[in-house]
């Protein structure tokens, strides 16, 4: 992904998250862009680190996490994993209740199943096909 900058709406577009979340999101200080400006004629930019964060955070929803447990794991993965925004990341993840909330876990196939045999739940959570995807939709025609 080139270092640049990206639009609400070109986020919008990209990730498939709606303005009307990017701004709560923004106002809940959850993902917190460079803004230019004051008022409604503000113009906001979102780097590659926020379009990766967004992506996670579009991604968790769409598993049916709630967006305060989204809000942990985001936050765990930036104290973590700094890195996990760098799209030559190849980290992967699960994601599992545990003592009545979601940990965040590091992927490890044999753990995952022997969770799985005992009935638990895992929410896969794969950040080189998070950047994958967004590599894909950047350069996509309908996009551009």
């Amino acid at each position: 992904m080139k270092k640049r900058f990206f639009s609400s709406k070109e986020v919008s577009l990209i990730t498939g998250c709606s303005l009307r979340q990017l701004q709560y999101w923004r106002d809940k200080e959850v993902i917190v862009p460079f803004s230019q400006g004051t008022g409604t004629g503000k113009t906001i930019y979102y780097s590659p680190v926020e379009l990766v964060e967004i992506s996670i955070m579009v991604y968790l929803l769409s598993v049916g996490l709630s967006f305060e447990i989204g809000q942990v794991i985001l936050s765990d993965l930036r104290e973590k994993e700094p890195d996990f925004c760098n799209p030559n990341y190849k980290g992967r993840f699960m994601i599992i209740p545990r003592d009545g909330k979601m940990s965040l876990l590091s992927y490890e196939r044999e753990k995952a199943i022997a969770l799985l045999d005992q009935g638990r739940s895992i929410v896969p959570l794969w950040i080189d096909q998070i950047h994958k995807i967004l590599e894909i939709n950047i350069n996509s025609d309908e996009y551009s």
